[in-house]
């Protein structure tokens, strides 16, 4: 029974922090930190940049949960373990070596999932702005159609406001 419960709390915790990012993603880094952000949303030109910042940030749950979960409270060390399960694949992993290169290779996915994730933030990362973007999620994404069709409608109420 015990398994069970600590499967709960690691998966739940690894489940969670997909919302936990798509929520922070659009409305802290693309909000009121987009200056830490931003740096994200250009061409790299050191090793860290400033959105960088926010590994530090997010690793803060997951090293207390653990704190604890090694201090009597058994079930926080397993959502510790799933909030830096999803910091250390989904985030590292993924998003910086698979999408981004910050570690140098030479592998593209040729269908299935991970090219659906690839092109969503690729889409994502089509405007270096603050304001319209799409597809704030590291392990979600919406169909590219859905995602092309909002891009669209957001450039259309631009173009609107600008007449």
């Amino acid at each position: 029974m015990e398994f069970l419960l600590y499967s709960m709390c690691f998966l739940g915790a690894l489940a969670l922090m997909e919302v936990v990012a798509i929520l922070a993603h659009k409305y802290v880094m693309h909000g009121f930190l987009w200056v830490l952000h931003e740096s994200h949303h250009r061409p790299r030109e050191h090793l860290f940049d400033l959105n960088d910042l926010f590994i530090p940030i997010f690793a803060i749950p997951s090293v207390v949960l653990i704190y604890y979960g090694t201090n009597g409270y058994l079930w926080a060390l397993w959502a510790g373990l799933g909030i830096a399960t999803y910091g250390v694949v989904v985030y590292f992993g993924f998003h910086d070596v698979v999408v981004h290169h910050r570690v140098q290779h030479s592998w593209r996915p040729k269908g299935g999932y991970m090219k659906h994730i690839m092109q969503a933030h690729n889409l994502h990362h089509a405007l270096e702005e603050k304001e319209g973007a799409v597809s704030f999620g590291f392990a979600y994404a919406s169909p590219i159609p859905v995602l092309r069709a909002q891009m669209k409608a957001i450039e259309a109420e631009r173009e609107a406001t600008k007449e």
